[in-house]
């Protein structure tokens, strides 16, 4: 069975993301439809701005930071990036990870499970659509929004959302159809 990347995409110190990415990361794996479900957090990755002199399409990687995000990457068949909007877009670390490389992303799915004060991060997601799939990326129509007012208890915790979880289960089904669909076209590393 496949392996799922869920990659929390924020950064910032006192983020709420790495609590998403945890409930989502638990809600993948009691879905049951990938063997291995990972979560890789941006923060504890620590990729400096793109340092690379070759363009990703070539995988001719310098530096030992690069060579181990291209094995996250190219191990995983699909993703699901948990991702805060700022100012109306997607965060910064999550382009620059994106452009560190380029085959890694090639013919696989990703989710969305974004989060934000007032549009529970929509107009990232959509801005982020245009990126990925010019990585020939396959993005999951099925989503998960947290609109934080809601969602967050007096002390930034998660409330429990029936109505979330059922997101979440649309979604993965989504994703792991995705995944055994475009696995055809992948090239084996």
């Amino acid at each position: 069975m496949p392996r799922l990347n869920v990659i929390v995409a924020s950064t910032r110190p006192g983020r709420v993301g790495r609590r998403i990415g945890d409930w989502f990361t638990a809600a993948a794996t009691a879905h049951g439809a990938f063997d291995e479900v990972r979560l890789v957090d941006l923060a504890e990755v620590a990729l400096p701005f793109h340092d690379e002199p070759h363009h990703p399409s070539e995988g001719r990687y310098l530096h030992q930071h690069t060579r181990e995000w291209s094995a996250t990457i190219a191990a995983g068949d699909a993703f699901v990036f948990v991702m805060p909007e700022y100012n109306y877009g997607f965060s910064a670390p999550l382009k620059n990870a994106i452009d560190y490389l380029y085959t890694e992303w090639q013919y696989k799915p990703v989710g969305f499970v974004s989060y934000g004060m007032t549009s529970g991060g929509l107009r990232a997601v959509q801005m982020i659509k245009q990126v990925v799939t010019t990585l020939k990326m396959m993005p999951a129509n099925e989503a998960v929004t947290v609109f934080l007012r809601q969602a967050l208890d007096d002390a930034g915790e998660l409330e429990p959302d029936p109505g979330r979880d059922a997101a979440a289960e649309g979604m993965l089904d989504e994703v792991a159809r995705l995944t055994a669909a475009l696995a055809p076209l992948r090239v084996p590393a």
